[in-house]
């Protein structure tokens, strides 16, 4: 039974672009039939608290001090929350993640996530080559409200997305493909009313690209 992760993280309710794209992605991926099912996490509604101790970052094996601080219940309770996300990922044959970007770099629900979910010696290889989620298909949705292509004025300063595609492709070995859709404060903010057209066609061929891989992955 194939089934989608599909991962929020724009504060944005209603007016969210990526919110839309992921929503898009998750109709098409159900429409294909009644095996198609997903899970749904919102980072921002139901908010991933920043990692409880650094000791997290690492397999039990590899660290330093069994329970940090003494902190018994605790360390346990945050433990439980790192697996839970960790089995999601692993019960997933895709991935989709709404990744807006927040000041040239992710919103804090997404990265506190991200910590969780960036293991060395679980998900990610430290004392062994294993990598348990090579190769899965991870769908970034990459909403930014200016444009920040080759040539632009911003070109360069996306932060956002490089971190994860070093995060999820390079490292935990993921399948990353991004979709970009820029200028998504044009119709909101008038210095940007000249690229209006723009942002239109930019949001056309995401929702296209969106519905393609939605059709094809997981087959």
């Amino acid at each position: 039974m194939p089934r989608l992760l599909h991962i929020d993280s724009s504060a944005a309710a209603a007016s969210s672009v990526s919110r839309g794209l992921t929503r898009l992605f998750a109709d098409t991926w159900r429409s294909r039939g009644p095996e198609f099912t997903v899970t749904e996490r919102d980072l921002h509604r139901d908010q991933v608290p920043h990692l409880l101790d650094a000791e997290l970052h690492y397999a039990p094996r590899l660290r330093i001090r069994d329970v940090p601080g003494g902190a018994t219940a605790q360390f346990a309770a945050a433990e439980s929350l790192q697996g839970e996300l960790i089995e999601e990922i692993a019960a997933a044959d895709v991935v989709v993640i709404g990744a807006p970007m927040y000041n040239w770099s992710l919103p804090s629900a997404l990265k506190a996530w991200i910590d969780h979910v960036h293991v060395l010696g679980t998900t990610v290889p430290f004392d062994t080559p294993d990598r348990p989620f090579a190769g899965k298909p991870v769908v970034v949705l990459s909403s930014r409200g200016n444009t920040y292509a080759p040539g632009t004025a911003g070109a360069g300063t996306d932060f956002a997305t490089p971190a994860l595609q070093q995060v999820l492709g390079v490292s935990m070995g993921m399948a990353v493909t991004v979709v970009p859709v820029e200028l998504t404060l044009a119709p909101r903010i008038p210095a940007l009313a000249a690229f209006v057209d723009q942002a239109e066609a930019s949001r056309t061929a995401a929702r296209a690209a969106v519905t393609d891989l939605a059709r094809s992955l997981g087959s």
